[in-house]
């Protein structure tokens, strides 16, 4: 076998490769065997006739054409592996010259890892703020456990303060019913933002019974892409009202939810609040520090496969995403007007920046020897197999070598952040667990 390569842009190759009859005769003895077993040959078994009678009966270029696709792979691997080649993707194959007792001709045109220039990690500067709350928000969420837990007695008066009411609804826009606009026994809670801005403002101080038509603008934000910037016309009809009696802020209702006291249950809410606050303050520095680097990187061209791979696994988190609060992905691409090659394209320019972050966490890796042991990995594994013990497709999918290398990465990628917080930050892991 022999090859010439020759660099393409946007970091690709083209590797001509030349295959002779003495190093693919292996893989056509290989392949007549599988034409064999597939093949009715009088006087034989299925997969024991021999080569020469195999090649009367179905041709000499049958045999080539089966073993081609074997013969390909391994020249091409071989003619990588000695180029020292980090390819993406699959190749491009273009056969030139295949023949019986010839030599075989190809070309293959793959992408390459682009090369990446880090800056010096540690003249990048990065301010990392302080995780604040905000104390009124430890009122708001007291108020809503006693929300969580009140109790609901039917009244016969109009609905008002906290009051809750059940009622039937029906969404028009220009006389015509708005799709999944009708609503039966549709709650709706005085003391807490509706999902329709005005809409509690509208039923307040109406009592059962009652009946009221009412039109309300949709901002032009709404997160229903159908209704956004839209005027719609209510009809609704009140079936019941409910007075809610809200439990008092007391240690009693502390206890009613697994703490020794109101002042507990405040330091609780305290806690968590803060801890999501110092995660949000954490994101936030990784992604400044990211940008920063990647800004200051010199990155070869990317191969449009590398982005291609990011805009696919960005369209499956859209659709994960979606699925989590039972929306269709044609009901979604529907309500926005753009089809799924529009929202593939709309994902180019963010998806080209996550692919230089990841170039730029592979090569701190390589740089800094940043690796993942097998031991690790089982580590981890086990502990997702008892977190969805109870989903066997999840328990299944852990079981690919390719789900086995995404969670690889995804540790390694963790452990470099880690490593690029302590260079640009100051922190280490014993700084964050003090």
């Amino acid at each position: 076998m022999s090859y010439t390569k020759k660099d393409l842009k946007d970091s690709q190759v083209e590797l001509t490769i030349t295959v002779t009859p003495a190093d693919y005769v292996e893989a056509l003895k290989k392949a007549a065997v599988r034409l064999s077993e597939r093949a009715n040959i009088k006087g034989f078994r299925k997969g024991k006739a021999p080569y020469d009678v195999l090649k009367k009966e179905v041709g000499e270029m049958a045999i080539m054409q089966e073993a081609l696709e074997d013969i390909v792979k391994k020249s091409f691997f071989e003619a990588v592996k000695t180029e020292g080649l980090e390819t993406i993707g699959m190749p491009k194959v273009s056969v030139e010259k295949v023949a019986p007792a010839n030599d075989i001709v190809y070309k293959a045109i793959v992408a390459l890892m682009p090369s990446v220039k880090l800056p010096d990690i540690k003249k990048i500067k990065v301010t990392k703020s302080d995780a604040k709350i905000d104390e009124t928000k430890i009122d708001e969420t007291l108020q809503a456990l006693r929300g969580m837990h009140a109790t609901e007695v039917l009244k016969d008066g109009k609905a008002e303060g906290t009051d809750k009411l059940v009622l039937d609804m029906d969404m028009i826009i220009d006389n015509v019913p708005v799709d999944g606009g009708q609503a039966k026994d549709h709650q709706v809670y005085l003391s807490e933002d509706h999902y329709i801005p005005g809409f509690n403002t509208e039923v307040e101080g109406l009592k059962k019974g009652d009946k009221k038509e009412f039109s309300l603008d949709f901002p032009k934000t709404h997160y229903q892409k159908h209704l956004a910037g839209k005027k719609v016309d209510f009809k609704v009809t009140v079936k019941d009202v409910y007075e809610r009696q809200l439990p008092e802020l007391s240690d009693d209702m502390a206890k009613a939810l697994g703490q020794e006291s109101i002042a507990a249950l405040k330091e609780l809410i305290h806690s968590n609040m803060l801890q999501e606050a110092t995660q949000k303050v954490d994101q936030k520095a990784e992604i400044e520090i990211l940008d920063a680097i990647i800004d200051k990187t010199t990155f070869a061209p990317i191969p449009e496969v590398l982005i291609d791979a990011e805009r696919q696994k960005m369209f499956y988190e859209l659709q994960r995403d979606l699925e989590k609060n039972n929306i269709e992905i044609s009901q979604y691409l529907a309500d926005i007007k753009k089809t799924e090659e529009e929202i593939f394209n709309d994902f180019k320019i963010q998806a080209e920046k996550r692919a230089k972050a990841a170039l730029v966490s592979r090569q701190v890796a390589m740089d800094q020897s940043i690796v993942i042991s097998d031991e690790e990995i089982d580590t981890e594994i086990k502990v997702l197999e008892e977190m969805y013990k109870t989903k066997k497709e999840y328990l299944d999918n852990l079981k690919k070598p390719e789900v086995r290398d995404t969670i690889a990465t995804s540790m390694q990628n963790r452990k470099v952040m880690e490593w690029l917080k302590e260079q640009v930050l100051g922190e280490s892991k014993e700084d964050k667990k003090k």
